[in-house]
């Protein structure tokens, strides 16, 4: 890894290197140094196809950000000793950032603080990058929330998938179909609601705090790509309102956090309150069903084509995360926005 870490220029300032971090997809380590620390990763080729491409849209909005709102703690990777964003070997492809002392992330949301503070820096970041054309953006992950996309999925699933799993999963295959009027809504928003520059990712660990909890800055920004915002909304719905994860299989965990709702709509509208469109305030809620609806059909297909894609760690996980999607949809469904 020293070597590696020297095509940053370090070298032998480097003093330990230890693996960091919670994220799935690319691999993390912290570099420390006698004055400074770092975050070292290597981008995970097989889900991101084109990493240059993910370089080239952080370097995109840093350099907007940078000449626009100077004042945002935007984290820009530390360019190599021959001035690329990305080392290149035989191992991968790999990029360094400064270490932003003082700040921590978390990985579970457990106060409704927690989620206002994240909701608004999520929203701070998408609202301080308005003035920059989107379609500027690299697309990192084609299709990546195109429920249209997942649903035609879900359907070759059924036509061609295992057929004893389609037989043991009829009641969530007709929650599913019977409910496809999401779909049809999600197409409608696409020639409705804003194109903006969207993290796609807004899981709370991809936000920095600082020491007294107060949110700095989002970080983690290989998804970022020309989107709506019901993305971003959608996925903290998804992933803050529940106590517990997709994983859990007892339907009496489930449960909707009101307070946690109204925490996301409090911080995200207190950044883009201004930016969104009447129209796209009436989708607020919308988003949440839109994520969670997308998450079901995924898992649900995944385990109809078995488990292809997520892969499985116990005979019907894939069902177990599908059948837990569902619930918490309904739920969040029985909320009463206003």
């Amino acid at each position: 890894m020293k070597n590696i870490v020297s095509q940053f220029g370090f070298g032998e300032a480097v003093t330990n290197i230890v693996v960091f971090g919670s994220g799935l997809i690319n691999s993390t380590w912290l570099v420390e140094t006698g004055n400074k620390n770092y975050i070292l990763q290597r981008i995970n080729s097989d889900v991101f196809k084109l990493p240059q491409d993910i370089a080239d849209n952080i370097k995109q909005a840093g350099g907007y950000l940078q000449k626009h709102f100077p004042e945002y703690p935007f984290v820009t990777p530390i360019k190599t000793i021959e001035g690329n964003e990305m080392f290149e070997s035989d191992e991968g492809f790999f990029r360094m950032f400064p270490f932003i002392e003082g700040s921590h992330s978390v990985n579970v949301v457990e106060k409704s603080e927690q989620a206002y503070e994240a909701s608004k820096q999520f929203a701070k970041f998408t609202k301080y990058l308005s003035g920059f054309d989107a379609t500027k953006l690299k697309i990192t992950l084609p299709d990546f929330h195109n429920l249209t996309l997942r649903y035609q999925q879900f359907e070759n699933a059924l036509h061609d998938g295992n057929r004893i799993r389609i037989n043991e999963s009829a009641e969530l295959i007709n929650f599913i179909r019977g409910n496809k009027n999401i779909v049809d809504e999600f197409e409608k928003c696409k020639t409705k609601l804003t194109l903006r520059c969207t993290h796609h990712d807004t899981k709370i660990s991809n936000v920095l705090f600082d020491d007294n909890n107060k949110g700095l800055c989002v970080i983690d920004l290989d998804t970022l790509m020309p989107g709506y915002f019901i993305s971003d909304v959608g996925d903290m719905m998804r992933t803050y309102l529940c106590p517990v994860s997709e994983e859990e299989a007892d339907e009496s965990k489930i449960v909707v956090r009101r307070e946690f709702y109204s925490a996301i709509a409090d911080g995200y509208l207190s950044e883009m309150g201004d930016e969104l469109s009447e129209l796209e305030k009436r989708h607020f809620h919308f988003a949440g069903t839109f994520m969670i609806y997308m998450q079901a059909v995924r898992f649900i297909t995944d385990h109809l084509n078995n488990d292809l894609y997520y892969g499985a760690k116990y005979e019907g996980q894939n069902f177990v995360r599908a059948k837990n999607q569902i619930v918490l949809l309904q739920k969040y469904m029985q909320i009463n926005p206003d």
